[in-house]
């Protein structure tokens, strides 16, 4: 009763008046075109047609169902009421269910891409390069003694007072590697 009273009032806005004699009348043209149920031809077994329907048919059958919807409930027809549920939450379109075996398939295909991100990774180390010298633990070493010869970073680094860090090693001994 509410959504009705507000129907009438909203061509007597100041909005409206504004807008001119055309907003008034397609107001009333929807509202008209809401009264009038869907045939039932037309909702009958909704479920089993609709991924068949042209995206036209699709969107003309939504929009009637809309304005249908903007009315009071009570006055729809209970064909009506499902097919615009089934429309809106049906398992159809993005909530449609997995095709079986689905899960198996990314299964499996996950660990193919794995398995060759692996391959590629130890392609890439057996064919790379040696580690250069400066990489080496000695050298690392010998980095710490010249940055405490040269007293580097004194605040917070190696130089500094009480320092109890690796400084600059980071790699294990020539012998392990």
């Amino acid at each position: 009763m509410f959504l009705r009273s507000i129907a009438r009032a909203a061509p007597r806005s100041p909005a409206a008046i504004r807008a001119g004699p055309m907003a008034s009348l397609n107001a009333m043209q929807t509202r008209a075109a809401s009264e009038h149920a869907i045939a039932n031809p037309t909702l009958a077994s909704i479920e089993k047609r609709w991924e068949a329907m042209p995206p036209q048919e699709q969107a003309e059958l939504w929009m009637q169902l809309r304005d249908r919807m903007k009315v009071d409930w009570h006055q729809m027809t209970l064909q009506e009421k499902k097919a615009a549920y089934w429309i809106a939450f049906g398992p159809h379109g993005p909530r449609a269910e997995a095709p079986k075996g689905e899960g198996l398939r990314i299964f499996f295909k996950v660990a193919q891409l794995t398995a060759a991100s692996v391959a590629v990774f130890y392609a890439i180390h057996y064919f790379a390069k040696p580690q250069p010298k400066t990489m080496s633990k000695e050298w690392q070493e010998a980095s710490n003694e010249y940055a405490l010869s040269e007293k580097i970073n004194p605040i917070h680094g190696i130089s500094k007072d009480g320092y109890e860090g690796q400084g600059f090693v980071q790699s294990p001994s020539a012998d392990k590697s």
